[in-house]
């Protein structure tokens, strides 16, 4: 059962009418060596319909990629891979060599060698696949906060402007009208490809991409240039994958460079931003900065976010050239850092030079596509009291959803939130002691524990909830540590009047929950409409939620 679902969500990852390359190609494409076990002619006859790195995966004409993995290496599983349908391996020297001594494989299966077979792999699918860089046209997004919420920026400002877009991120992938399966925050350098294939026909052109560390570190994005890269900002998350605030931004700042992108556009509101865009112009990428009011910019910036006023629960702006041309903008999500995210979206949208200001400016006025709906992220699910789901599952994060919920508080603000299993530790206190900082009610329960027990995680949250609520004297929130999640956002519903603020932290749009190997159902947004409908006078927003496809383990580790 679990092989068949892996197989049938990589087919739903690639075009429909699947490619005819000969292998020969192939190997000449990424610069590699064919080596034979038998039937020389056989081997150099050979069609590849795809690539797929996943023997559970492969589908018949697949060159299947034996890479190393963290545990176990790909070429382990060759034999598997070939009973699947696949018609070649490609992998290193020495998994080839092991393969040849060991004799398992069938007599005249082609194994393409090769120094880097990650890289490879990349520019394999984008041989077979045809990736072109205007085919479609690519906005990638990275940074720790924001790729979400500004890849649906771009994709409606794109769409305003009349294309047919596409989305590639952690909430769906979406290729025009028809959504796909999204199976990590970037997926596999060979699905990518052939999600790109599969946007191909149905008439995309031009699609917006979440870009995470993740991605950029285990060569996701190998065989891909983005007409336009932008970058958010850059707080701490991550560690446990990159050790350090350096290397974390040296993942990063791969981007920004001419073999991945052929533009950049920076948010310099931080030292981090400033140092993005001078890595970038050091490599030779041509950079477009810009500054919003709340940053601290240490260089002057090409586009300026001016004129920040509120409008219901979000901002009007502008946002103006050093030379004085002005677009004027509007953003429905509240937060000063969802004005940066569509500040982001706009310069992104303005240095791909698409089409003229003017008519980028009626885009605006008539489509208003900076107020998209971003599930999970500063969604509102219920009024009086305000009742708001966000993604913030790290420090900065944290600390912006809450400063956004506080200007329109009459009442308290009520934080639910936990921390997430086997990831950064070093957070959790961190996170602890900016909700008591932050809100008026601390409710400390569950997000997703994986392996890990759930009451050490809140252990080590409670502790920083603490630590700065005895530092805070008679101004100390409300604590509370209430577990199973569900119990706890009804918690925060009965203490809460029609004055208060419920923001519900750190899951945002998913709907399973893993607990020891097992997915649990949860939706954060789902568990607080039901808790404010059986409150009598509570309000619930008249909007849907929406139910997504199954999101993998890393989804809530990738940014």
């Amino acid at each position: 059962m679990v092989e068949n679902s892996t197989a049938d969500t990589e087919r739903e990852l690639r075009p429909r009418t699947a490619p005819h390359v000969s292998l020969d190609a192939v190997v000449q494409a990424i610069g590699a060596a064919l080596l034979e076990s038998g039937d020389v002619e056989r081997a150099h006859q050979v069609t590849v319909q795809g690539v797929c790195l996943n023997s559970r995966a492969v589908q018949p004409g697949d060159l299947y990629a034996a890479l190393p993995g963290a545990k176990r290496h790909g070429s382990e599983f060759a034999a598997q891979a070939l009973a699947a349908g696949a018609v070649g391996i490609l992998t290193d020297d020495d998994a080839a060599a092991r393969l040849q001594s060991e004799g398992s494989l069938p007599a005249g299966t082609p194994i393409v060698v090769t120094e880097d077979p990650r890289k490879a792999t990349g520019i394999a699918a984008q041989f077979i696949y045809g990736t072109t860089p205007e085919a479609p046209s690519m906005f990638g997004v990275t940074g720790t906060n924001g790729k979400t919420t500004t890849t649906y920026f771009l994709r409606a400002l794109l769409r305003a402007l009349g294309h047919k877009t596409g989305l590639i991120g952690t909430i769906e992938i979406v290729a025009d009208e028809e959504v796909i399966p999204s199976v990590l925050t970037t997926p596999e350098a060979s699905q990518l490809h052939g999600i790109l294939a599969r946007m191909r026909e149905s008439g995309v052109t031009a699609a917006a991409m979440e870009v995470s560390s993740h991605a950029i570190e285990f060569r996701r994005i190998e065989g891909l240039n983005f007409k336009v890269a932008g970058f958010s900002n850059l707080t701490q998350d991550h560690l446990d994958l990159h050790g350090t605030m350096e290397e974390y931004f040296a993942a990063k700042a791969k981007l920004f460079t001419s073999e991945f992108a052929s533009c950049g556009v920076v948010l310099i509101d931080s030292e981090w931003g400033a140092r993005m865009a001078q890595a970038a112009r050091d490599s030779g990428l041509p950079v477009i900065t810009f500054a919003t009011p709340t940053g601290t910019p240490t260089e002057s910036a090409d586009w300026t976010v001016a004129n920040v006023e509120r409008s219901g629960l979000g901002h009007n702006f502008s946002l103006t050239h050093r030379d004085g041309r002005t677009l004027r903008a509007h953003t429905g999500l509240p937060g000063d850092f969802n004005v940066a995210n569509a500040a982001l979206a706009l310069t992104m949208m303005v240095a791909a030079d698409l089409v003229p200001l003017d008519v980028l400016q009626k885009a605006l006025d008539e489509h208003d596509p900076l107020s998209a709906n971003v599930p999970g992220r500063m969604e509102v699910v219920g009024h009086e009291p305000a009742s708001i789901v966000d993604f913030a599952h790290n420090p900065d994060a944290m600390v912006r959803a809450l400063e956004a919920v506080r200007p329109g508080t009459s009442g308290r603000v009520i934080v639910v939130f936990g921390a997430t299993g086997e990831r950064d530790q070093a957070k959790r206190p961190i996170m602890g002691a900016i909700a008591a900082r932050g809100a008026d009610v601390v409710i400390v329960t569950d997000d997703d524990p994986h392996d890990e027990d759930e009451q050490t995680i809140r252990t080590a949250v409670m502790a920083g909830v603490l630590e700065e609520a005895a530092a805070m004297g008679a101004k100390a929130p409300l604590v509370r540590e209430v577990f199973p999640r569900a119990e706890a956002i009804k918690e925060a519903v009965h203490l809460a009047n029609s004055e208060d603020t419920i923001l519900v932290a750190g899951r945002g749009h998913e709907i399973w929950q893993e607990v020891k190997g097992v997915n649990l159902p949860l939706d954060d947004r789902q568990e607080l409409r039901d808790a404010l409908s059986a409150r009598s006078g509570f309000g619930i927003a008249h909007t849907a939620v929406q139910d997504h496809a199954p999101q993998s383990t890393e989804n809530n580790a990738a940014e």
